[in-house]
């Protein structure tokens, strides 16, 4: 079938905005790993550095010396992982529970939820309530406080809704009951939905730091994003100066910065690419009922 003269043009303009898009997503980066290989001479050249001709692996090794990475990173990974699968399997029971026409005061629970996103109790009042429940220098603090959000919860409720309801109508005839429906039938059908919310917690809670600052006092227990902040920040107020080859390379703090962030990124970029082909799928089918 012969284009018109306005798709042709549709679909160069379509071409290039997404190349055009391609790269700004991409530059970033290419940026921050080349300046993290980067010697002082060369991350104060002019350009856009997408290579240096002289890597180095100092300011890695700089931001890996810290006694307390190794710690930081058990604990990052351990709430994580622990987080993750708590969170998921609190949120798919409310969900699977709201979606339920039949469920006792589903409005209500629902409406609770939305409230949530709405309004807040501020920091002030939610750190009284985490040292009401001992959680302070604890590391279920990390979990216990962000089990359920209520974006994830009306996801999954969508797409449970969107299941045929005649599945759920021949377990029952069959004798099972709710919690075996959900486990056999709903999560095994929700694939997709999983892995989006699997991706979406396990992101939150790998890039969360705030919640190390306020609640944690123990070094042994703070997360990795806080210690690499911390050390970004140190990084800002003055230059380290190394030896190499018997030459005296000074380390800018834009090294050390983009070193710490490729650092800090690298285990969720590594994990990203097998979890995405469930992403689109996940959302989209999530949202045919919302």
């Amino acid at each position: 079938m012969k284009r018109t003269k306005g798709e042709k043009f549709f679909s160069i303009f379509n071409i290039f905005f997404m190349i055009c898009f391609g790269i700004m997503c991409i530059y970033p980066f290419l940026y921050t790993l080349t300046m993290s290989l980067s010697t002082t001479a060369d991350s104060v050249k002019d350009g856009l550095h997408l290579f240096t001709l002289n890597p180095t692996l100092e300011s890695y090794k700089l931001a890996l010396e810290n006694e307390n990475i190794g710690i930081a990173y058990f604990n990052t990974i351990l709430r994580t992982v622990a987080g993750t699968f708590a969170a998921l399997a609190v949120s798919l029971l409310y969900a699977y529970a709201l979606s339920r026409n039949e469920l006792p005061g589903r409005k209500i629970f629902s409406n609770i939820l939305i409230f949530t996103m709405l309004f807040n109790g501020g920091t002030i009042p939610t750190y009284l309530v985490i040292k009401g429940l001992h959680l302070l220098d604890n590391r279920l603090v990390y979990i216990l406080p962000g089990l359920i959000s209520a974006y994830n919860v009306i996801i999954a409720r969508s797409f449970f809704k969107s299941i045929p309801e005649s599945l759920h109508e021949s377990a029952i005839l069959d004798g099972a009951s709710e919690f075996m429906i959900f486990t056999r039938i709903y999560v095994p059908l929700s694939k997709a939905v999983i892995m989006t919310l699997v991706l979406w917690i396990a992101v939150g809670h790998w890039n969360a730091w705030y919640d190390s600052l306020i609640y944690i006092n123990d070094e042994k227990k703070i997360v990795v994003q806080l210690l690499l902040k911390r050390m970004m920040d140190s990084a800002q107020t003055q230059m380290v100066d190394t030896i190499i080859t018997g030459d005296s390379i000074a380390i800018m703090p834009i090294t050390i910065r983009s070193a710490t962030t490729i650092i800090a990124m690298l285990p969720i970029l590594a994990i990203y690419p097998f979890i995405q082909k469930y992403f689109m799928g996940g959302v989209m089918l999530g949202a045919v009922k919302g």
